[in-house]
């Protein structure tokens, strides 16, 4: 039996301190499969902000958490301290910070096939932002500040799609570059503002909110619709 559950790619809105209950949290809460579930909270993109760590935890329970607990990655990580905490929570966040920093203390710590094994076991992984782009397949090594194309690097891919987060105001150039460097066929998922997508275990792709999708045929990327 599939014991897997879907997966969940926030966007987050930048600058927003939503101070009611947040309805996509809601979703994500109820399908944890526990009332007021626990959450292990992953802040390896954001070096383990003990502040953004605060801040994150009552907007959770705002919108229906029980628990909120550090497992701790970048700062003062022990092994099995973090696979109990991961363990013993209804579900595992990603936090939002730097993708590349993240997936890097993720392979400091060789996290990745703990994570993996916790997913294919039936535990629930959400993410925001940046956390959300690390639980997809891939994203983009820039050299420096020079780089016009960069190089992909691979993400967790427990949600096995590839995706970038509210940067619809630049036009999503990052996630396009991503896909000009991707196997034809690609897809990728620009989540905006304020949105997310649910990742099912089957690979069905649903939007929640507003999302722009770009297909690559070869070597034409166009916009379609969401889906």
């Amino acid at each position: 039996m599939n014991r897997r559950k879907p997966t969940f790619l926030i966007a987050g809105d930048p600058g927003n301190r939503r101070t009611r209950s947040d309805p996509l949290l809601r979703t994500v809460f109820d399908n944890c499969g526990a009332p007021s579930p626990a959450i292990a909270y992953i802040g390896a993109a954001s070096n383990d902000d003990r502040g953004f760590f605060a801040w994150v935890s009552r907007y959770f329970t705002k919108s229906g958490s029980g628990e909120v607990m550090l497992a701790p990655t970048a700062r003062r990580f022990e092994r099995r301290s973090f696979e109990k905490t991961c363990e013993a929570a209804d579900a595992v966040f990603l936090s939002g910070g730097d993708v590349e920093e993240g997936m890097k203390v993720v392979a400091r710590r060789g996290l990745a096939p703990f994570l993996s094994e916790l997913y294919r076991g039936g535990k629930l992984f959400f993410g925001v932002s940046a956390g959300s782009i690390m639980l997809a397949r891939a994203w983009l090594h820039w050299a420096n500040d020079n780089d016009s194309v960069g190089s992909v690097f691979p993400c967790l891919g427990i949600a096995n799609i590839l995706c970038d987060t509210h940067c619809e105001e630049e036009n999503w150039g990052e996630l396009r570059a991503l896909l000009k460097l991707s196997p034809d066929s690609s897809i990728g998922y620009g989540i905006r503002a304020g949105s997310a997508v649910r990742v099912d275990p089957d690979g069905t792709v649903e939007p929640m909110g507003k999302i722009d999708r770009f297909v690559k045929q070869g070597d034409v990327l166009r916009r379609a619709k969401p889906g």
